[in-house]
């Protein structure tokens, strides 16, 4: 665990990308059928593109060269939620290319963000970790309010919310939780690798088990949260999901905030490849009432 004054001092540069590009990782389709093996929830490049940033979807089952290449193009990915495997997937090769290069690229000074959201922040466990250490909770459909951790108001990620805005997470239930399955405090806190790599910024509980809620890494742009920040402005299927003013605006912080971390990459497509690889070459469509999505992008 790096100190204070050593953390991140690989981003020193006053420099901004004003064009940032964002991958979002695609996963399989539990009943694919032609053209439509894999997909993307539009709602997380809704969250994305309202904080200013474009979207090249990240394909599963490709090359590591077709991988690498991309991450030389892009300022930052996420690893969206979902249901495939964590430890055996399309998903799964390809987040743990892109974060090995994340790594690599991170300690030589070139500043490169994950996100992981649900799914994605429980794959950043099994990444970091070597194993799979998730335990089942009762938390497949509640809104719950954050419980920080000390100092987690200076955190990177949270220091530039408002205090009103943090006054309400602690307070209110503006987090949707969609998961079985959760990191416990306990095995977070008695684990080395996850210890050492990650501060818990929040946690919750389900009555029984405290588990974690909100990481970012201490020597890396690297962040989780096990709740669906994207939700709340863009799904309407579920009434476990919040809406209200503070709900929205968390939507957009959060958002803002992973973005402004892109903005501090200065990968770049080529003018062609660029327009090639952006999500506005597909149409998502309006999703099945089976679906707990309004929009899905299919590939």
């Amino acid at each position: 665990m790096g100190s204070d004054s050593t953390r991140l001092l690989f981003y020193s540069s006053g420099k901004r990308n004003d064009r940032p590009v964002i991958g979002i990782l695609a996963q399989e389709v539990r009943s694919p059928k032609p053209n439509q093996t894999s997909y993307i929830a539009a709602s997380y490049v809704k969250s994305l593109e309202s904080a200013g940033a474009r979207v090249v979807p990240v394909m599963i089952n490709q090359s590591r060269e077709e991988y690498k290449k991309l991450f030389n193009s892009i300022n930052g990915i996420l690893y969206p939620g979902g249901s495939v495997s964590i430890t055996s997937s399309g998903y799964q090769r390809a987040a743990k290319i892109f974060y090995e290069l994340a790594i690599k690229a991170n300690k030589r000074g070139d500043y490169f963000p994950v996100w992981g959201t649900c799914l994605g922040y429980e794959q950043l466990t099994v990444l970091t970790s070597g194993k799979n250490l998730l335990s089942r909770t009762n938390t497949s459909g509640v809104p719950l309010p954050l419980d920080f951790i000390n100092g987690a108001t200076d955190s990177r990620m949270f220091k530039g919310f408002p205090d009103e805005l943090i006054e309400d997470l602690a307070s209110e239930p503006l987090t949707a939780n969609i998961h079985k399955w959760s990191l416990s405090l306990l095995t977070h806190n008695t684990n080395e690798e996850l210890n050492s790599f990650y501060k818990v910024l929040s946690t919750n509980t389900d009555g029984t088990t405290e588990f974690v809620s909100t990481v970012e890494a201490y020597d890396y742009p690297i962040y989780g949260t096990q709740w669906h920040p994207e939700k709340n402005a863009f799904e309407w299927r579920k009434p476990y999901i919040p809406h209200s003013p503070a709900a929205v605006k968390t939507t957009f912080y959060m958002a803002e905030f992973f973005v402004s971390e892109a903005r501090k990459n200065f990968h770049r497509f080529g003018p062609e490849e660029e327009s090639k690889a952006l999500i506005y070459n597909y149409s998502p469509v309006h999703a099945g009432p089976d679906r707990a999505f309004e929009q899905i992008y299919y590939f």
